[in-house]
């Protein structure tokens, strides 16, 4: 699945010494299956996010990030962690964001580098969730984010539809918006930012379109979040605008499936011809699909 550039960490003993970049790290268990049904190794999720840096890092820069960690793969503990753990390198850079129940503050990480992302992976965090805001600016997002999250019954196709009505009321506000897959099983829809705002203002304004449109096709759509009335509809979930949120990241591994998939930009055309033709697997995309794809077609989430 990932290419055999790593070939050598795979067959490491329990401790390998690499450099990346700058930085030397030491790697541990890198032959450990993190995904046992798919096989995939933690080296190879590693070798995932060191490759696909140059795309990356430019979207987790200055943006604190939350870890979702499998440190014994997904049939073990789960575990999000927001503050940086006691074995962080000094290297690696943090920033204190204020939690809201008072007390100390929460010390995130930010990545600005390859050998971060290959630091956190070594560390089990397959996910990484960023904020929608930079620091220092935590009052300030830089794109408002509509994620369509499929409730029983509906699937990546229903999120489509609803996706194509979500992009058809902000088109009529001459606002631009781009997809992305989850990959899991919804899509999120990002709106570029370029003037100063706070969540103040984005949250209200994401829940009025959800409502809005909840309201125009209750048969499909919903913008409550309780979740047993999202049978067969999909969630327009506007609380993802919140300071305290993160949304996991653009080119971001999942370990949702029994196989890792990327969060992966799309493009309008694309969406529309899977609900034409009714090939959802074709927003699916391998660790090594994704690599490919933005070899061939870079970063459709490059700023212009």
């Amino acid at each position: 699945m990932i290419a055999e550039r790593t070939a050598s960490l795979r067959r490491a003993a329990d401790q390998t010494l690499v450099s990346i970049g700058k930085r030397q790290l030491t790697l541990t268990r890198l032959n450990k299956v993190l995904l046992p049904e798919a096989g995939v190794t933690k080296a190879q999720i590693i070798d995932f996010y060191v490759r696909a840096a140059p795309v990356l890092i430019p979207h987790l820069a200055d943006r604190p990030v939350t870890m979702k960690r499998f440190p014994n793969g997904v049939s073990g503990k789960t575990f999000w962690e927001k503050d940086a753990p006691k074995f962080t390198p000094k290297w690696l850079r943090t920033f204190p964001v204020p939690r809201r129940a008072g007390g100390e503050p929460i010390h995130y990480i930010i990545i600005e580098e390859p050998a971060a992302l290959a630091w956190t992976a070594n560390a089990g965090a397959i996910e990484l969730h960023p904020f929608l805001h930079r620091v220092p600016y935590l009052d300030r997002p830089t794109f408002m984010v509509f994620d369509l999250d499929p409730g029983e019954g509906a699937t990546v196709l229903s999120c489509i539809e609803v996706a194509l009505l979500v992009r058809r009321t902000l088109d009529k506000l001459s606002l631009e918006s781009f997809p992305k897959v989850s990959g899991s099983k919804g899509l999120q829809i990002y709106v570029p930012l370029n003037t100063p705002v706070s969540y103040s203002a984005t949250q209200p304004f994401a829940r009025n379109i959800a409502e809005l449109l909840a309201k125009e096709r209750p048969d499909c759509i919903v913008a409550e979040m309780a979740k047993g009335q999202r049978g067969g509809r999909v969630l327009i979930d506007w609380s993802q605008n919140s300071d305290y949120k993160t949304t996991v990241g653009v080119y971001t591994m999942r370990a949702k499936r029994e196989r890792p998939f990327i969060s992966m930009p799309v493009r309008w055309t694309e969406l529309e011809h899977v609900s034409k033709k009714k090939t959802p697997k074709d927003l699916s995309f391998s660790p090594e699909a994704a690599l490919e794809r933005i070899d061939e077609l870079g970063d459709l989430f490059e700023p212009s």
